[in-house]
Formats: structure tokens, C-alpha cells, sequence
């Protein structure tokens, strides 16, 4: 006994030594040390407290973050806010002249330190020191409502942008974040929107407030307004307001009484799709203004009545009521729109994927992200909006960044159209500490800009235009790397290592963006030079186009800025910018969408709505390594108001993210030749983009849609399959056709060395297809192909007839089709090691020798069929200046077609489904390349000296 009390004494002695050595001068507590036993209990009542002390600290850590972030969001006393929409704080900035390039002024100690997401570099590409952050503004909403998260609350002081940034300390996110946290996030960022949503529900009372007396005195012999007067002003706010209140009314009860199997995303979903409401609010809100601005000056009662408008203050507040103009209250549901799509932003992030409003959320962003990228920038008139020194108002219509032609070099440029003017810019290099700013290059008056018509323009003047197998390379580089960077992060590889390949990529893809513009976009300025950029797609040409055009109808007056007007003008860009960070994808957060890498299929059904009789077609384009490529053209449905394509296309998708549809009028008049690329000029009738959600395409049925353009309707369905889906070779089950048949089977069938398949596709492809532009890569229509190949498989006799009918693009399309369906590849499963190791060969001799080789060790069907269509390509890339298909387009087409293993031996070579330019794909590639650009082989020489390389071997 006495021993048991001694060894208890010792143990806490030693206990008080350790604990004075972790917290000097600090008393030890008391703990039952007597036994093994009361030891245990004591450990197992420490671990109980510090589980309840790790949960409050979580929690008081939680709202310190959220308290500070409000905090900085919203001050406690906002001024209030005046008739007039203001202007934003005076900005300052720097540079020349009308034109000219050169100063620098004074610096607005409050403007955002800004980026283009480079890093290093300039817009240029030019490496310079990197500025470091001194403090950030972001232009304030007018809605002065509690922040809805602690993420959204930090909206533009981290991020500067929309896109809500990483938490803060001890906010996990993704996989590190369990599912009691999220529920607990889920809780406080619906607590926070359902306060703001109490706040705009009173504020859309107070709007209605004065309606039902107008309405009244509006029948009487003295009229405060007329009725059609109050119905522009109030259109739709009883009707926004009822959505708002049963919105409100079914989701307090459930944060109320708050459970965590709580659905809600119903209410979501359904709140989203009332927002065409919004949609005719938002096309009446400048005549709701105007309209009101123009009672309150002929009318005493209305102004003083719009003037002081009551607004209910929130339960618990301190202020009954908040004075409020009528012209502040108009604007709280543009505002609306946004901040409900930020609180999505921030369920979906807290909401686990299995949870059943997971989807339905996604669905409610969706329809809100979709909608606000329909709605016209120049709504927003508090946030564009910039004050000259003269008084003049202007506001910022829209901005985004390309690819000017200057001086014979391409330069990124950051361009802003306002009200009256176009201004380029370009982000100047900057001491490290220092203000990044942007530099004015040139401005054109909207009044002194025109548009110079194809045959006026001016020939193009001489640049080096970047071979298309070279951006192809680099594409391919920029995969590698991305595939580097996912190693590196699977692997829990240093964070330097991935700074250095992200650091890597964005240069590659900086090098893209820089040099794959093609189309022409031409200004000029009446009163002195042209401007030459150089875009990507023509829908973004036409965007810019009409954007210009609609502000031009106004009575605009031609002006020369002085050079302090221009450094406010150039100054206040960084304020006013929307696009943030060049489009490229190594500027994203790791959490955003990749995008979809696979085929997506699209069947354009029809249009309505046009006006008169044309000959109408439509093109499909998507984004790809931070630009959009048109994939996909139907043909030309000839006068008619209605066309009716029904055709289908199959798009490979390289990481996009978006859907455009562009409706053109086909011109055959050969007079409106574009000097700048030699092509006739079609008219663009309508443009749409939809956004590609993964949840909404990645289903096995079709997803019907309809994008609505400038008053047309094209409807248009898709569905999409990921890429290790889509290239599986499956055998036909019936050995009498041709497609998924053994080429040998076919040829000895057929009696012949080349299958006629192949035969007669090439032929009509040669007849009358080789010259046209983007033949091979150019989708054919799908329907059409399915037809073709149905014939080919039954040996229809009426094949001749219906290939000399067919689309020559759905022809090209069956030919590659058949390839990719043969049951193993053309250069056959067993040799595909060989050929990836030969190819990475470096001597040229032993690659000449081992290639060579390879060729003599196919079977005869495949060696003849392999030289026969390889001839007809080097034919096709002979007319490159033509049919623009060089060597290497040829070669990335018909590469991994030829190349790619079967699905039982590519097991061995699977690569990420977001890896589309994998390393085997790559080679896959570079080996059809190496044998279009050898001389022509003879397949009599290759078997005379088959005897030869074997005993020199």
C-alpha cells in the first residue's frame, strides 16, 4: 500500500515538473493520479473537455471571421443615399494624350492592386517585378442588406472578383470539410440571406406603398399620375414582391427550426425559375427611371412623395424606419439577382453532393448564372458609372481583353468601351510596393469611329502567323504540364514544384492566347489612323461591333480629352473593370470546374422569328484553352423564314465550359471580299452562349434547350460522353457490314486490298472536297453519317448516288468514323508499344530503321490501306493555303483514330479524362506525322526489303 502511495506521489511530482516546464508560473491542477484506473478515468475526462473546448473555440473562431468580414462589407452607418445616381469616389491615374504612349501621374492611394492573374508578367509577356498588394476598394452595391457568408462578405477585397475566395483559417472546404461543418455553414449563410431577403421584402413595400393612392387620385379630376404612368413606373413590383414573400414565408420556418435533413432547394429552384419577371423588369428599368425623373420634375406631390419613401427597418433594429428614394428602390431588384446567385455560389459549396438539393441548387444556379449573362451591362449605371472634371457622366458599357496588331507584333491589350468612347489599354510595369496601373495605348469618340466595309478595308499589314501544328504543340505541352500538376497534387508534392508548373502553363497559355487569334476586327478613326485586333471567334467581333453600333444611334459629339481628363478616364478602369484575369486556365482556383473533356453531341433542330426570306446556316463554337474555335456549321437552308436543320454534330470538348450558336445569312455576293482575310463577309443574325453543366449534359438522354437571339428562337438539343466512353472500339456483332469489322474479313470478303469504303470516300473527298476549308476537321452532320454508314454496312446499290449528294464534310466524317470503329486499330494492338518506343527514338537512322520496320510488320491489308490513305492526306495538305489542313492538323486528326488501342490493351495506357493531349496521345500524333512527312513508301520497296533488315539485324 505504502508503495502504491509513493509511486502516486512520484507521478505527480512529475506531472507538476512537466507542467511547469509547458506553462512556467502557472499552478498545476489537481488530478487523481492513485491507480491505473482513476489514471484512465482522468485521461478520458480531459479528452471529453478538450473535445468541448476544441468545438467552442471552432465556434468563436467562426464568428470572429464572420463578424470582421461583415464588418468590412458593411459600414454601421451608410449615408443616405441621394436621388441621383452617384458617381464613384474621384479615381486618379496616368496617361498621354489622344494617342500617344508614355506618363505616369499621381496614384489614388485607394485603388485595387491589380493583376491580370500573370503573376510576373505584363501584357506583353515581358517579365517584370511583382507588385505587392497596399489595399483594395471595390465598388459598393447599393443594397445595403447584411452579407449572406463570410465568403461572400470578402466578395472583391481578396479575389476582386465575383467568385467568392478561399476561407479564411479554420474554414476547410471540399474533401477536408465534414458533413456537421457544412450543415453548420449551410445554416449561416441561409440565416444571413433570409435577413436580407426580410430587408428587400420591406423595401419592395415601401415601393408599393404609394401605388394604391396614385392609382386612386389617378380616376379623379386631379391626377397625381396617369394610370400609364404608374404602370411603367411600379411594372411588375407586385408580382416580384409576392414570389419574394412566399419565398420568404415557406423558408424562415425551416431555418427557424433548423434540422440537418432540411431541404430547401426546392424553394431555390422554384425561386429561379420566376425569373423571367425579373427579365421584364429589368427591359422596362431605364423607362421606369426616365419616366419617374420626368414626373417628379413636373410634379411637386410625386417629387416629394419619391423623395422620402419609408422603409421598415429589420426585427430587432434600432431604426423603425429608413428614408429612401424611390429611384434607390427601382435599382434593389437588379441588385437582387446577383446577390440570390452568390448565395448559391455559397449553398452548393456547403452542400455535401449526395444531399438531395445538391442537384437542385446546381439547376438554380444555373438558370441565374444563365440569366445574368443575358442581361445587359449598361443596367448597372451606380457601379459603370465615372464623372469627367467637366461634369459629364459616363459609364462603362463593356471591357474585356485582345489581341491588338501593332507595329507588325501582337499585343494583349485591355479595351473599355464607355458611353462615348473606345479606350485601349495595356497593365504598365510597376517598382515592386507600387500601384499597378493601366496604361492608355489610344482612345477613339465614338462619334469620330467607323467600321471600314470588307472592300474598303485596307490590306492586312504583314505579321508572322503562327503554323498551326505549332499551336497544336503547345496545347499539347499545356496538357502535360496540367498532367504534372495533378501528379504533384495526388502525390502531396511540394508546393514550390506546383507553383514552378503552374507559373510554366500560364506562359504557355499566355503564348496561345497571344498567337491563335485569326479573325479580323478593324476600327477606325475618321480623323486619323486604323486599329487592327485580331479575335478568336466571331461572335466576340460581333459583340464588339454591336455594342459600338447601338451607342452610336445617340447624338454623340466628337471631343479631344485633355490629358488630365484622360488620366481620371484611364484611372478609374481599374474601379469600373469587369473582367479581372486573362482567360486562361491556370488562373483559376483549383475548386472551380475544369470543364468537360469528351464529345458532346448537338442536334440544331430549327429557328424561328426571322423577319424576311434568307439563306440561313448556323455554327457551333466552343471554348478551349481560354478561347473559342468554331467546331461545328449546318448547312444552308435557302430561302425561308423557318429552317428546319434537324442535324446533328459530335463537338470534341477540350476542357469547355460554354455553348455558342451563332445564325448567319449566307452572302454569295463575291464584291463583299474582306481584303483582311480574303473570305466574303456572311451577315450575323442572332448570337447565343449557354453555359455546359456538367449535371445538365452528362446524362445518356438528350437535353433540349432554346437560345434566344435578337428575337429568333433556335432550338437545339445535346447530350454528352466522356472521352473514355466515346473511344471505345466495340466489334460488330454481325459480320456482313463493314464498320466494327476486321479490315482483313472486309478486304477478303470484298476481294479487294483497300476496303471500297475507304475507296470511295477518299474519291469523292479528292473530287470535290479537298479544297474545302477545315476538311476532316470540320464535324459532318451526324445524321447523315449514320446514313452513310447504314448504306455502306446493307452495300446499298445506291451508294455512288448517295455520297455524290452528300454533304462532303458528313463524307470525310464516315471515313474517319469507320476507322475509329474498326475492332482493333489499322496499325494494329500488337505493334502500338513499338510504335510509341520507335517514335521517341533520337538517332535519326535508328528511327528510320525501326519505323521502317514496323511497317513491314503489318498485315498486308492494313500496310496497303495505312500507304493508300496516307497519300491521299499529303494530297489534302498540299492544298494548306486553300483547305487551311497542314500536315500536323491532318496528323492530330487521324493520329489517335489510327493509333489508339483497343479498350483490352489500353488498359495499360489509361490517362485522366481531363488529360486530352496525354502523353500517348501525343505520340499518337507525332507517329502519323512522321510517316506524312517521309517520302513517299512504296509498299513493293518496304516487302523487297523486308529479307534485307531482318539478317542486317
Amino acid at each position: 500500500m505504502a508503495a502504491g502511495e509513493e509511486a502516486a506521489a512520484a507521478a505527480r511530482a512529475d506531472f507538476a515538473r512537466h507542467w511547469q516546464e509547458e506553462f512556467p508560473g502557472e499552478p498545476a491542477p489537481r488530478m487523481e493520479l492513485g491507480s491505473v484506473r482513476a489514471m484512465e478515468r482522468e485521461l478520458e475526462r480531459c479528452r471529453r473537455h478538450l473535445r468541448r473546448l476544441q468545438r467552442a473555440l471552432a465556434e468563436e473562431r467562426f464568428k470572429v471571421l464572420y463578424l470582421e468580414a461583415a464588418l468590412a462589407r458593411a459600414p454601421p452607418r451608410p449615408p443616405a443615399l441621394p436621388r441621383r445616381r452617384p458617381p464613384p469616389a474621384a479615381p486618379c491615374g496616368s496617361s498621354p494624350e489622344g494617342g500617344s504612349d508614355g506618363s505616369s501621374g499621381a496614384e489614388d492611394a485607394s485603388s485595387a492592386d491589380f493583376n491580370y492573374g500573370a503573376e510576373d508578367y505584363d501584357a506583353e509577356g515581358n517579365e517584370e517585378p511583382k507588385a505587392l498588394p497596399e489595399g483594395s476598394e471595390t465598388m459598393p452595391y447599393i443594397d445595403e442588406s447584411p452579407t449572406m457568408s463570410p465568403q461572400l462578405s470578402a466578395r472583391g477585397q481578396e479575389s476582386g472578383d465575383g467568385v467568392s475566395p478561399t476561407p479564411a483559417d479554420g474554414l476547410s472546404t471540399g474533401g477536408e470539410r465534414d458533413a456537421g461543418k457544412g450543415l453548420e455553414m449551410r445554416k449561416l449563410v441561409l440565416s444571413g440571406f433570409l435577413a436580407s431577403e426580410e430587408i428587400y421584402i420591406n423595401q419592395l413595400e415601401a415601393l408599393l406603398l404609394p401605388m394604391k393612392p396614385l392609382k386612386a387620385t389617378a380616376t379623379t379630376s386631379q391626377p397625381v399620375l396617369t394610370l400609364q404612368q404608374i404602370e411603367t413606373i411600379f411594372y411588375k413590383i407586385q408580382d416580384i414582391y409576392e414570389i419574394h414573400k412566399e419565398f420568404y414565408d415557406n423558408l424562415c420556418p425551416k431555418v427557424q427550426q433548423w434540422d440537418s435533413n432540411i431541404t430547401m432547394g426546392h424553394l431555390f429552384q422554384k425561386l429561379a425559375s420566376q425569373l423571367g419577371v425579373y427579365k421584364a423588369f429589368v427591359d422596362n428599368y431605364k423607362i421606369a427611371l426616365e419616366t419617374a425623373e420626368k414626373c417628379s420634375q413636373s410634379n411637386y406631390q410625386f417629387q416629394k412623395i419619391s423623395e422620402e419613401l419609408k422603409v421598415k427597418g429589420p426585427k430587432d433594429s434600432k431604426e423603425s424606419h429608413t428614408s429612401v428614394t424611390m429611384e434607390a428602390l427601382l435599382y434593389k431588384p437588379i441588385d437582387r439577382v446577383t446577390r440570390s446567385t452568390l448565395v448559391l455560389h455559397d449553398l452548393l459549396k456547403h452542400t455535401p453532393s449526395d444531399h438531395p438539393d445538391y442537384p437542385l441548387l446546381q439547376d438554380a444556379l444555373r438558370i441565374s448564372q444563365n440569366f445574368l449573362s443575358s442581361i445587359n451591362e449598361d443596367i448597372d449605371p451606380r457601379r459603370t458609372a465615372v464623372t469627367t472634371p467637366k461634369g459629364e457622366t459616363r459609364q462603362l458599357i463593356k471591357d474585356g481583353f485582345l489581341v491588338e496588331l501593332s507595329e507588325g507584333s501582337r499585343k494583349l491589350r485591355h479595351v473599355f468601351l464607355f458611353t462615348d468612347v473606345l479606350l485601349c489599354a495595356k497593365l504598365k510595369k510597376t517598382a515592386v510596393g507600387k500601384h499597378q496601373q493601366y496604361d492608355c495605348k489610344w482612345y477613339v469618340p465614338l462619334a469620330d469611329l467607323v467600321f471600314p466595309s470588307p472592300e474598303e478595308s485596307e490590306h492586312c499589314p504583314q505579321v508572322h502567323v503562327i503554323p498551326d501544328h505549332e499551336l497544336e504543340d503547345m496545347k499539347m505541352k499545356i496538357s502535360a504540364i496540367k498532367s504534372e500538376v495533378q501528379k504533384e497534387k495526388a502525390n502531396k508534392g511540394q508546393s514550390r514544384a506546383i507553383e514552378r508548373l503552374k507559373k510554366k502553363m500560364f506562359e504557355n497559355e499566355f503564348w496561345l492566347l497571344l498567337n491563335s487569334p485569326a479573325i479580323p476586327f478593324r476600327i477606325h478613326n475618321r480623323n486619323g489612323k486604323s486599329y487592327l485586333f485580331l479575335l478568336s471567334s466571331d461572335y466576340e467581333r460581333s459583340e464588339w461591333r454591336e455594342a459600338i453600333q447601338k451607342l452610336q444611334k445617340k447624338d454623340l459629339q466628337a471631343f479631344v480629352l485633355s490629358s488630365v481628363e484622360l488620366q481620371v478616364l484611364t484611372g478609374s478602369c481599374f474601379k469600373l473593370r469587369t473582367v479581372h484575369n486573362i482567360p486562361v486556365t491556370s488562373n483559376k482556383d483549383d475548386d472551380e470546374s475544369p470543364g468537360l473533356y469528351g464529345f458532346l453531341h448537338v442536334i440544331v433542330h430549327s429557328a424561328k422569328g426571322f423577319k424576311q426570306s434568307a439563306n440561313l446556316y448556323c455554327t457551333l463554337e466552343v471554348d478551349s484553352f481560354g478561347y473559342f474555335v468554331s467546331k461545328a456549321k449546318t448547312r444552308v437552308f435557302r430561302d425561308t423564314t423557318e429552317p428546319q436543320w434537324n442535324e446533328e454534330f459530335e463537338i470534341e470538348l477540350e476542357g469547355s465550359q460554354s455553348l455558342r450558336i451563332l445564325c448567319y445569312e449566307k452572302c454569295y455576293d463575291k464584291t463583299k471580299l474582306n481584303k483582311d482575310n480574303n473570305e466574303i463577309v456572311d451577315k450575323i443574325m442572332g448570337k447565343g452562349q449557354i453555359q455546359l453543366d456538367p449535371q445538365a449534359v452528362q446524362t445518356k438522354n438528350w437535353h433540349m434547350d432554346v437560345i434566344e437571339m435578337n428575337g429568333i428562337k433556335v432550338e437545339f438539343s445535346m447530350k454528352f460522353t466522356s472521352r473514355d466512353m466515346s473511344l471505345k472500339r466495340t466489334p460488330s456483332k454481325k459480320q456482313t457490314g463493314v464498320f466494327g469489322v476486321k479490315i482483313s474479313v472486309v478486304t477478303k470478303r470484298e476481294r479487294s486490298k483497300v476496303p471500297y469504303i475507304v475507296r470511295q470516300c477518299i474519291e469523292e473527298v479528292e473530287k470535290r472536297g479537298i479544297e474545302e476549308v477545315g476538311i476532316y476537321r470540320i464535324s459532318g452532320v451526324a445524321t447523315d453519317i449514320q446514313a452513310l454508314k447504314a448504306v455502306f454496312d446493307a452495300n446499298n446499290k445506291d451508294i455512288l448516288v448517295m455520297l455524290s449528294d452528300m454533304d462532303i464534310n458528313a463524307i470525310a466524317g464516315t471515313l474517319k468514323l469507320y476507322f475509329r470503329e474498326l475492332p482493333e486499330p489499322l496499325l494494329t494492338d500488337r505493334l502500338y508499344p513499338a510504335f510509341m518506343e520507335g517514335i521517341a527514338l533520337s538517332d535519326p537512322a535508328a528511327k528510320e530503321n525501326c519505323m521502317m520496320h514496323l511497317l513491314r510488320s503489318l498485315p498486308d491489308p492494313n500496310l496497303i490501306t495505312f500507304l493508300f490513305l496516307l497519300e491521299h492526306l499529303k494530297r489534302v495538305a498540299e492544298k494548306e493555303p486553300i483547305n487551311k489542313m497542314s500536315l500536323h492538323n491532318l496528323a492530330t486528326v487521324f493520329g489517335p483514330t489510327l493509333l489508339r488501342p483497343s479498350e483490352g490493351e489500353s488498359k495499360g495506357h489509361l490517362t485522366l479524362a481531363s488529360d486530352i493531349w496525354s502523353h500517348d496521345v501525343m505520340a499518337q500524333v507525332q507517329v502519323l506525322l512522321y510517316y506524312l512527312q517521309h517520302p513517299p513508301i512504296s509498299f513493293t520497296e518496304l516487302k523487297r526489303n523486308t529479307l534485307y533488315f531482318s539478317t542486317d539485324v
